[in-house]
């Protein structure tokens, strides 16, 4: 036998372990997230650009707002802004970028498009990551003598964070967030954040500690299995391929 004609017989083998290994691995590391997907983090300078007295009030790059209720609340938003000056704009993002919490990436957004501090005074940004389910918020010096820090924080940990807990409920979120910040822009009195239904939350809604453990333990078996599978499978295939070549 030539020397080639022994590569040529052990590259289905090799093929065939390749190809096995990852066929089953790769699944198995996406299934428990071992594999992260890096187009899904968003870095700042990636979101649209908008300037003061751009008439763009929501981004939704998570695409999580209804158009209807994207527009309704624009609606709002741009009346604020001619009624008063004051301007807010609503992003929603999939991810922030590694190393970064969703406060980080609205302060870097916020100066990103204000870069001056005239241009900052009247502003508020209002951020979400639909990953996390964390809201930051940012507001400039004037707006901040009507939408106080402790007000624009029960905005962002309350009136936004209560209905995401209920359910995910991201349109009647944006919509009590924008009627609440219009409200006290406009001079009027904090209407204050919604009442939180915890009804949803009861006995067995979460996995106690027990469970928890009894989980680990199970995907470790799995994991087990399914990687001698991928080792052993192969090795089959080729003896079963080999047998039927001679």
């Amino acid at each position: 036998m030539q020397p080639h004609s022994l590569q040529q017989t052990f590259n289905p083998l090799i093929e065939i372990c390749r190809t096995g290994v990852v066929g089953l691995v790769l699944p198995l590391l996406l299934l428990f997230g071992l594999l992260a997907s890096p187009a899904e983090a968003v870095a700042v300078f990636q979101v649209p650009t908008v300037t003061a007295g751009d008439p763009t009030w929501v981004i939704d790059e998570a695409n999580i707002i209804s158009r209807i209720n994207e527009n309704k609340i624009s609606d709002r938003l741009g009346n604020l802004a001619t009624a008063t000056g004051d301007e807010v704009r609503l992003v929603t993002i999939r991810h922030f970028d590694y190393g970064e919490t969703v406060q980080t990436f609205t302060d870097k957004l916020f100066e990103r498009w204000y870069p001056t501090p005239e241009e900052q005074a009247n502003q508020t940004l209002l951020v979400l990551d639909e990953v996390t389910k964390t809201v930051g918020i940012r507001v400039g010096e004037q707006a901040a003598t009507l939408l106080s820090a402790d007000i624009a924080d029960s905005v962002a940990q309350e009136t936004v964070l209560y209905p995401l807990l209920e359910g995910d409920k991201y349109n009647q979120a944006f919509l009590a967030a924008s009627d609440r910040i219009v409200a006290v822009l406009s001079g009027k009195a904090d209407p204050g954040p919604p009442a939180f239904d915890d009804s949803f939350a009861s006995e067995g809604t979460f996995a106690t500690a027990e469970e928890t453990a009894e989980n680990r333990g199970n995907t470790t078996i799995l994991l087990v299995v399914l990687l001698v599978l991928a080792t052993v499978i192969p090795m089959a295939t080729y003896f079963w391929y080999a047998g039927f070549g001679n």
